[in-house]
């Protein structure tokens, strides 16, 4: 079994206390997990007897990121459709723009995707997929996570009904066939790194019934339910208008609502919503720069704390964002709280990196697994180049991770006890190849679209 060490690290183990450092400290890898993590130096047998050894002078050592909520197909779509509300960047080029893609583009999108994930220090992707224009969309993004080594957890999104868009709507059959199809195949391979779970879409593009449906099977199945709610005080009017109770309570009194439960943006959220998701242990996925980007409002996350609802925080899809850059959300989540409440105290960096790694792991449904530097959990680990001239002189870990660092500060990323970032570059991945191919890709989808770009002044 390949045995890696690293050494001479400031180590966050981020196990029960945010506030932990080991420093200097090691960690000792067998296969895909942890099995030790201590103070100190490693003795010279240690060292001799493994097979690997990393140095992380300098840096900080901490749980992998996880990015709870995205949209990878966006990735060509960046850019296109700037400075509009979410309704409108919609259709501007979001959706036309999806109806020009091949397999083969969502292939190339997922996996520049995730390449970028990974370079920004998440190691675990929570993808919510929900162009079906093919059978194999799904697949194909699944094979590029297989490819490229990162943890995966795919939605399979999907509406069933108007007024969301015709060409993108499913029967509440082929939903069901498809999801199921997906499970079956995926889930179970590479010991569970790339799994799928349901994704209702939005609530006024999802018949109840389905929902209904989907809820029992993901009790039986052991999957999550991800789905966008509450994120524009229009499509809550929506809500208001055609079913007379705001989106929450129509989850809610439809039965659905529980801890297989992901809702994510949840920007306006009334009293009784937050209380009713506390009490069914649903789980809230918070995208601070999407909810600036697309001008939505700033959500409530201080009082979502004071509820008890567990809490994990994204990036959004590269069309509203529009980078994947956890570390940069990291500052964006502590910073919008500040200001939304006038309070600076709102969220400290403990209470950032809490949710970003428990908070996430708990949307992976990996409790325990990621999201902790302890013996007996998965290898998904992340150096931080701290000696940077925007970082030093460091006075706390915790602040320099969340009010400094970006993602051009990860030096070495690790998935399941497998280097696959080392100083910076991908390291099983030909950057540049992949970087030209969708550079020509994203050409060839603005001409079938009919999009206005300037994609070649860059190739």
């Amino acid at each position: 079994m390949h045995t890696t060490l690293i050494q001479n690290g400031t180590i966050l183990p981020c196990v029960t206390d945010m506030r932990e450092v080991i420093s200097p400290g090691y960690i000792v890898i067998e296969g895909e997990r942890i099995v030790q993590v201590e103070p100190g130096q490693p003795s010279s047998d240690l060292v001799g007897k493994c097979d690997e050894v990393i140095s992380a002078s300098g840096c900080a050592v901490i749980p992998g990121l996880v990015n709870a909520h995205t949209h990878l197909f966006q990735t060509f779509l960046r850019g296109l459709a700037d400075d509009k509300p979410l309704l409108e960047w919609l259709a501007a080029a979001t959706w036309p723009g999806a109806l020009a893609m091949t397999e083969e583009d969502f292939y190339l999108s997922a996996k520049l995707g995730f390449m970028e994930n990974l370079k920004c220090g998440a190691t675990s992707v929570l993808s919510q997929d929900y162009v079906q224009t093919s059978t194999r969309n799904m697949d194909v993004v699944a094979q590029a996570a297989e490819e490229i080594g990162i943890r995966a957890l795919l939605a399979r999104g999907y509406a069933d009904r108007e007024p969301y868009r015709e060409e993108f709507r499913e029967t509440p059959e082929q939903v069901i066939k498809e999801t199921q199809r997906l499970v079956k195949y995926w889930n179970h391979r590479n010991g569970g790194r790339i799994r799928v779970e349901f994704a209702p879409l939005i609530p006024w593009g999802c018949r109840g019934d389905t929902l209904q449906t989907i809820s029992q099977l993901a009790k039986e199945w052991d999957v999550g339910v991800h789905i966008h709610v509450n994120e524009t005080l229009p499509e809550v009017q929506m809500s208001l208008d055609e079913f007379g109770v705001r989106p929450i309570r129509w989850l809610a009194d439809l039965g659905v609502l529980d801890e297989h439960w992901q809702l994510v943006h949840c920007v306006w959220l009334d009293e009784e919503e937050m209380d009713l998701i506390a009490k069914h242990g649903s789980l809230i996925i918070h995208n601070p720069v999407s909810n600036m980007y697309l001008a939505s409002g700033i959500p409530k996350v201080v009082e979502w704390r004071k509820r008890g609802i567990p809490t994990a925080l994204a990036t959004d899809g590269p069309g509203s964002n529009n980078s994947q850059d956890m570390m940069e959300v990291l500052k964006f989540t502590a910073c919008l709280q500040k200001v939304g409440t006038l309070n600076a105290t709102a969220l400290l960096p403990e209470d950032v990196l809490e949710m970003a790694l428990w908070g996430g792991a708990k949307a992976m449904r990996l409790e325990n697994q990621i999201g902790k530097l302890k013996p007996g959990a998965l290898a998904d680990i992340v150096l931080v180049n701290l000696r940077k001239a925007h970082i030093m002189p460091v006075h706390s870990a915790q602040s320099a991770l969340v009010y400094n660092a970006n993602g051009n500060d990860i030096d070495t990323v690790i998935v399941a006890g497998k280097v696959l970032v080392q100083n910076g570059k991908m390291k099983h991945v030909d950057e540049e190849k992949l970087l030209s191919d969708c550079q020509q890709a994203v050409e060839r989808i603005c001409k079938r679209g009919n999009i206005a770009s300037k994609a070649h002044l860059f190739v």
